[in-house]
């Protein structure tokens, strides 16, 4: 029985490490790279849709660089600002991401080799899990990431320039500090910390360890306030401060990466205390034995393992959805646009987008019920308390429509708040190039001028306007001049119906801006002033009256009122389909709403009919 039990183990070994083969250190990153690429979506991070707070912008040019660099911990700000701008390209922003978390694992995996002898693998994949799980939620911890691979790979270079038996190690600690707080600042407090922790409990020189964390402070001081004319406490915060930028994810990667390879290292310290020590070895071969050759072996599948767990629980896909049908809306991607935003029909954002994408394929007046719809979702009037992201949201509606104003403020809201991104600033110099204000769009074009992936489109533009001002030839720009109106309200003051009819008075045949302001009535349950702007509809070519309104008339005349259609007749199609409808709701289930739902619900969740009586659409499966 033993020898069975002996075989069955021996067995069991064979087979976990022919699996570990499998599953090496290559594999954890090949896995983490296609799951950024083909999942998580960096585009949408680079985006932000209103829910991101902290990612940076670059500018080509003198002016930038010295304004970064000549910072503490501006260097490595300016190249991961940099390198985060190919975010933007959908296999690239993961490459460099991907390279970056093996950096951090390669060089977590040396320094504790150095420092104890053991690699401890498994602990060298926690960084890359964190940094995963970040991304998962759409956080942009990639500069943190960075200061962090810069401190690590500072440690490092302490520990290949150093030895026991140097007097003047000191020195060289003092020049890589002074060093790193100028081009990594927040990393000088990991950098200082570990080499400190390395030399009292590894190296056994206590007072060198000691001094080296006394030194630090002292150092950092005279630097930030001599040579940056940083105040003294400023000297002192500016790493938590420009770790955070208000994002809690962030926050939490910063603390988690930063605390890592201090506790690990004072683990294994302890570790091989109780090993030495009388009726704790056990103890101490359990705290060491993860970095053994098993542990190594096990490390890459324990990594893959860790990974999937913590990608599954930090998923959300409606917050994906969020900010994917933002991105796909900014880029005019209309068919993506509703096949998000069909996934969410309770969303008030996503109802938002696909009326937008509606409109622009031509749909809105056929399918709007088809999609889920709420009746401040077309403007998103009710959402004042997330008014940053909504506004991010709106803005484009308003320049489709032509209220430019309005437009305007919220962009300066948004670019406030979300900083200045290219988007912004294309949108703005938009703006003012259809108010006539050149000036002010030759500031706007100026800045996006000098970005990586927008330069082209600005200067183009600068082109125009230096041969022709007023732009008499752009087709956009002629437009929205047409359709914009000439009252100027103020944001707090603008409600959906009189935006409409602002936009309509100034043209009456501003199409978008009709449609919008019966769909606005129709989703308020305002058949009166419905059924009264049906009059406008000869102002535009409708073949024939639109479904959706042939459903709202027929209700309103089954209430035993009349409309005029201006010789107009409702089609034969939708006069029978109103009918079953009446004959189903009244007749089958007897005006009993609850009962007759799921009847209604399939034949009907896609009609205004089905929206007046339940407050909800888009149930027609």
């Amino acid at each position: 029985m033993a020898d069975r039990l002996k075989i069955t183990k021996i067995n069991l070994f064979q087979k976990l490490r022919m699996l570990t083969v499998r599953f090496d250190t290559r594999s954890f990153f090949i896995l983490f790279y296609l799951y950024l690429w083909l999942d998580t979506d960096l585009r949408l991070i680079y985006h932000g849709g209103g829910m991101s707070l902290d990612f940076p912008v670059f500018y080509r040019g003198w002016s930038f660089f010295r304004e970064t660099v000549f910072y503490p911990g501006g260097l490595v700000e300016y190249v991961s600002t940099f390198l985060a701008q190919f975010f933007c390209i959908r296999w690239v922003g993961p490459l460099f991401v991907t390279v970056q978390a093996w950096l951090i694992w390669l060089f977590c995996s040396s320094i504790l080799k150095v420092a104890s002898e053991r690699r401890l693998k498994w602990v060298c994949f926690v960084p890359p899990i964190v940094l995963l799980g970040s991304y998962t939620r759409y956080s942009y911890p990639f500069g943190v990431a960075m200061v962090f691979l810069v401190a690590l790979a500072f440690v490092r270079l302490y520990m290949m320039l150093t030895s026991k038996k140097r007097p003047t190690d000191i020195l060289v600690f003092l020049c890589l500090l002074i060093i790193l707080y100028a081009i990594g600042d927040e990393g000088y407090l990991l950098f200082a910390v570990v080499c400190g922790i390395y030399e009292m409990l590894f190296r056994r020189r206590p007072l060198l360890g000691l001094v080296l964390l006394l030194v630090s402070p002292m150092s950092v001081h005279i630097e930030g306030v001599v040579v940056f004319d940083f105040g003294i406490i400023h000297a002192f915060d500016h790493f938590i401060l420009r770790s955070y930028k208000g994002n809690k994810d962030v926050l939490i990667v910063f603390y988690l990466l930063y605390s890592l390879l201090p506790v690990t290292l004072f683990i294994l310290w302890i570790g091989e205390l109780l090993l030495k020590g009388k009726g704790t070895g056990r103890l101490g071969q359990f705290l060491l034995s993860c970095g053994g050759k098993a542990g190594g072996r096990l490390s890459p599948l324990l990594g893959i393992v860790a990974g999937v767990v913590v990608a599954y629980f930090c998923h959300s896909a409606r917050t994906k959805a969020q900010i994917a049908v933002s991105y796909y809306s900014c880029n005019k991607m209309w068919r993506e646009v509703l096949e998000v935003s069909a996934r969410y029909p309770h969303d008030e954002l996503m109802n938002h987008a696909a009326n937008r994408a509606l409109y622009h394929t031509g749909r809105l007046t056929q399918d709007m019920f088809v999609y889920g719809q709420h009746s401040s979702g077309l403007m998103l009037s009710s959402e004042r308390k997330y008014r940053y992201t909504i506004w991010w949201r709106v803005f484009d509606t308003y320049i489709d429509l032509g209220h430019i104003n309005l437009a305007e403020s919220m962009l300066v809201y948004s670019m406030d708040t979300f900083g200045e991104r290219p988007l912004f600033l294309k949108r703005l110099a938009l703006v003012n190039m259809v108010k006539g204000d050149t000036g002010a769009a030759r500031v706007y074009l100026g800045a996006l001028s000098k970005t990586l992936f927008d330069s082209d489109w600005a200067g183009s533009y600068l082109e125009k306007i230096e041969t022709d001002p007023n732009l008499s030839t752009d087709k956009q720009v002629q437009h929205l001049r047409s359709i914009m109106p000439e009252i100027d309200r103020a944001l707090i003051h603008a409600t959906p119906d009189s935006i409409f009819l602002d936009l309509l008075d100034k043209n009456k045949r501003n199409r978008m801006a009709f449609e919008y302001l019966a769909a606005y009535y129709l989703l308020t349950d305002q058949l009166d002033k419905f059924t009264g702007i049906m009059g406008r509809l000869n102002d535009f070519n409708y073949i024939r009256i639109p479904r959706v309104y042939e459903e709202a008339i027929l209700l309103y005349r089954f209430s035993g009122k009349k409309v005029e259609l201006g010789g107009r007749v409702i089609s034969r199609e939708s006069q029978e389909r109103f009918n079953h409808f009446c004959t189903v709701y009244f007749g089958q289930y007897g005006e009993d709403k609850k009962a007759a739902f799921g009847k209604l619900a399939s034949d009907y969740g896609d009609s205004f009919l089905f929206y007046s009586l339940y407050g909800r659409s888009g149930m027609k499966k």
